[in-house]
């Protein structure tokens, strides 16, 4: 009998628990329509029909999925003097807001201007670059440039160089001098053979005149510069034409930016760069784009953007790395909308801002689809989906989205 009683007194309170929850259930629980009826009930709307967030202008008599996206349609309301209010917009008051810190701002119109950032380092100027060669083949008995850095003048002897062939040339012309009236053919093959290592004709007739061979002869420097590589050492065979020094001219330099290929199409040949190097603080520079490569490394995805740039000074140095800014003007997208770059939420592939709704008390934002041109910095150029004028929300974007996603949850 004490168990029966048990078991009654087990199914009472089971059945008691049961109550609680349904009755607690039925008076605290949201309407589903409870957002919609609340805000309905404040501006007298009636329910009219249902659109796409994404594409406000279509307009169903019942729901299911927009003609465009095949997102789902939501309910819209019209009031009686003809707004429209979306009863999934996000509703906000002006604490509520503050304590969200959200901002907003009015879509303006702008000549963009986009900000290219690009990192390059300086090199030689390939047009000031000379290589010394051997105007003979032979062995080099004495370099006056013993390591790269040194400084040359042109006219300056930069190597003496024997050639027993050259030797035996010269005399050759000698023991055939005497006689190049009776035998000008012997005469003129010595002279020939002179001719190939780069003797004139003054050069000749001063080795007759002499009446003596030399034994070395001189490698003169073209250019005045700063040797930059040294390709020979004393003692070192070299043949005809072969590159003994390179030296260039440092006071006339380039400075070569890679820009990858996404900046490409905004930048130009003629464009303004201003540019510093890390390593001279406080120093900057300005002058134009003079050349771009018109091919994109496969590797690196980058093209090269060089500039010229005057060093008489010679405190810059080839291999300092140098960053470069570069304002574009892009005058396809003149007097366009631009909106902050905080405003966009990206959903995917699509670009999203909340639009402040109008002609209501109440503060409600919506989500609309935009379509995105260039981005300029901070902010982006609007090709679609924005008028001018419109109110949009610039900042915590993502508190709007959180208090969106809450209030679909209790609204579903």
């Amino acid at each position: 009998m004490k168990n029966m009683f048990n078991k009654y007194n087990i199914f009472g309170y089971i059945l008691f628990l049961v109550v609680g929850i349904f009755i607690g259930w039925f008076l605290f629980h949201p309407n589903p329509g409870y957002i919609a009826e609340k805000y309905c009930a404040k501006t007298t709307n009636r329910y009219s029909f249902w659109t796409c967030s994404a594409h406000p202008d279509v307009k169903e008599m019942k729901p299911g999925k927009c003609p465009r996206c095949s997102l789902d349609l939501i309910l819209c309301a019209e009031s009686q003097s003809g707004v429209q209010i979306d009863t999934s917009g996000v509703f906000f008051t002006n604490e509520s807001l503050d304590i969200a810190e959200v901002q907003t701002a009015v879509v303006t119109r702008k000549n963009p201007v986009k900000e290219i950032r690009l990192y390059g380092k300086v090199q030689v100027n390939d047009r000031f670059k000379v290589n010394q060669t051997a105007t003979i083949g032979g062995r080099i008995e004495s370099l006056s440039a013993r390591s790269t850095g040194e400084y040359v003048k042109k006219g300056q002897t930069l190597a003496l160089i024997y050639s027993p062939e050259l030797v035996s040339a010269q005399q050759a012309l000698l023991d055939a001098a005497p006689s190049k009236t009776s035998d000008p053919t012997t005469y003129n093959a010595a002279k020939d053979r002179l001719r190939k290592w780069k003797f004139n004709d003054d050069q000749i007739l001063q080795i007759e005149k002499l009446d003596r061979v030399r034994n070395n002869f001189e490698v003169i420097a073209n250019v005045s510069g700063v040797v930059i590589s040294k390709e020979v050492n004393n003692g070192d065979y070299v043949h005809q034409d072969e590159v003994i020094y390179q030296v260039a001219d440092l006071s006339k330099l380039w400075v070569v930016f890679d820009a990858y290929e996404s900046d490409l199409p905004f930048l130009n040949k003629g464009n303004q760069i201003s540019f510093s190097f890390k390593s001279l603080p406080g120093a900057n520079f300005t002058t134009d784009i003079s050349y771009i490569d018109p091919v994109i490394n496969a590797e690196t995805r980058v093209s090269k953007v060089r500039v010229e740039l005057d060093n008489p000074s010679g405190r810059i140095k080839p291999e300092m790395f140098a960053i470069g800014l570069v304002q574009a003007n892009l005058s396809e997208y003149r007097d366009k909308l631009v909106i902050p770059e905080l405003s966009v939420l990206w959903t995917g592939k699509r670009s999203m801002v909340y639009v402040k709704q109008t002609g209501v008390a109440d503060i409600i934002f919506k989500l609309r689809e935009v379509k995105l041109g260039p981005a300029l910095g901070n902010s982006y150029i609007v090709i679609s989906g924005l008028s001018e004028g419109e109110e949009i929300v610039s900042q915590g974007v993502f508190n709007v989205s959180a208090v969106a996603r809450r209030e679909k949850q209790i609204r579903y």
